[in-house]
């Protein structure tokens, strides 16, 4: 049986460096949770604490405290202790769980089948795509989205999400919940609250730094079943996250691309280490079996798909490619005039077959 522990004592060991859950397991075993905080420092070396953590633990830091508890006067705002029913038994289980998270949002969507979905925040317009068309089919079939509220590939995931599911995704963040990084998240961050869950480790008040980020991805692959990296260079914090996930005993999936775009680099290199290359969500549910409805027919292949469609100007559309195809190349292979072309670009533009981005025009894949 879990030990059972105040919101105060959670804090209050929350501010004891370097002290795990694990640790604390191991202290119960001498004394109770009346004893331990009831100790002095004597008792407390005796017990193989450390001087700063004595200090630590006998002399809490109540500023912090007292931002954290008025904090978790407002609502929608938890925190979770590692002992709690509601604290996710798959993120327990991983190494350097942490002691306590605070939620701001729905604490019991952590224990839902989800799927991290992460990539680079410089991702391309074809990337955006595929994160928010990968996150709103696999919300689609049961799985709630978790990433890192991150610029990029991260947002996307989780519009993606929102659109197919209100309580669809989760926001691990390297912040505290009572601020928002990047600032311009701000109504994301919102929406997400309001609907699924925003999650940290950190304590209210803090800031953003850059030894937060890894401590933030652990998190992330350790809620989740699986690890989708969309795009990724080299190296990146998504290859950090996979590596997690691989760790943790977790599946990694990863969205080749070309072979010499800088952004897919990292996803090839997962590739070659044992990721399996994913090209639709059916890919990823027939791997979560179990966990995931059974995909609908027409993820199966959304290439096929594609092909049977009964569309105009198969001459343009079979010299557009999926990355950016430039006016002057497609004048070059068609063979048309300019205007032709312009114009029936328009057209397949308005039909949703391909779509303006910078640099040209991309060819859309259609459900």
């Amino acid at each position: 049986m879990l030990p059972s522990l105040t919101l105060e004592q959670y804090l209050r060991l929350a501010g004891v460096p370097r002290f795990s859950p694990s640790r604390l397991l191991a202290v119960l075993t001498r004394c109770s949770v009346e004893q331990l905080f009831a100790a002095d420092a004597k008792q407390l070396a005796a017990w193989q604490f450390s001087e700063a953590q004595i200090k630590a633990l006998l002399h809490p830091e109540q500023v912090r405290m007292s931002l954290a508890l008025r904090w978790l006067e407002q609502e929608r705002c938890h925190l979770l202790g590692c002992f709690d029913p509601l604290y996710p038994e798959c993120l327990r289980q991983i190494q350097r769980p942490p002691l306590l998270l605070f939620v701001r949002g729905h604490p019991t969507l952590l224990s839902s089948q989800q799927l991290a979905v992460v990539g680079s925040r410089h991702a391309s317009w074809r990337g955006l795509q595929q994160a928010q068309d990968f996150a709103r089919q696999l919300t689609q079939q049961g799985l709630t989205i978790t990433s890192g509220l991150a610029l990029g590939v991260d947002a996307a995931a989780h519009k993606g999400a929102l659109q197919a599911r209100g309580d669809g995704t989760i926001a691990v963040v390297a912040t505290g919940l009572d601020r928002v990084y990047p600032k311009r998240h701000q109504a994301l961050a919102h929406e997400i609250a309001e609907q699924g869950a925003m999650v940290s480790e950190f304590w209210p008040g803090t800031a953003a730094k850059a030894n937060h980020f890894p401590r933030r991805n652990r998190i992330i692959s350790g809620l989740s079943l699986a690890v989708l990296v969309v795009e990724a260079g080299l190296p990146s914090g998504s290859l950090l996250t996979a590596n997690y996930a691989a760790e943790q005993g977790r599946d990694v999936f990863a969205v080749p691309g070309a072979i010499d775009d800088p952004l897919h680099a990292g996803c090839h290199h997962l590739i070659q280490q044992g990721a399996k290359l994913v090209t639709s969500a059916a890919d990823i549910t027939e791997e979560l079996v179990g966990f995931v409805a059974q995909p609908e027919q027409h993820l199966a292949s959304l290439e096929q798909n594609m092909q049977e469609q009964d569309l105009p100007y198969r001459q343009l559309l079979d010299n557009l490619a999926y990355e950016s195809t430039s006016i002057d190349d497609l004048v070059l292979s068609t063979q048309q005039p300019v205007d032709a072309v312009l114009a029936q670009l328009t057209e397949l533009e308005i039909l949703g077959v391909v779509a303006v981005v910078p640099g040209g025009y991309v060819k859309l894949r259609r459900n």
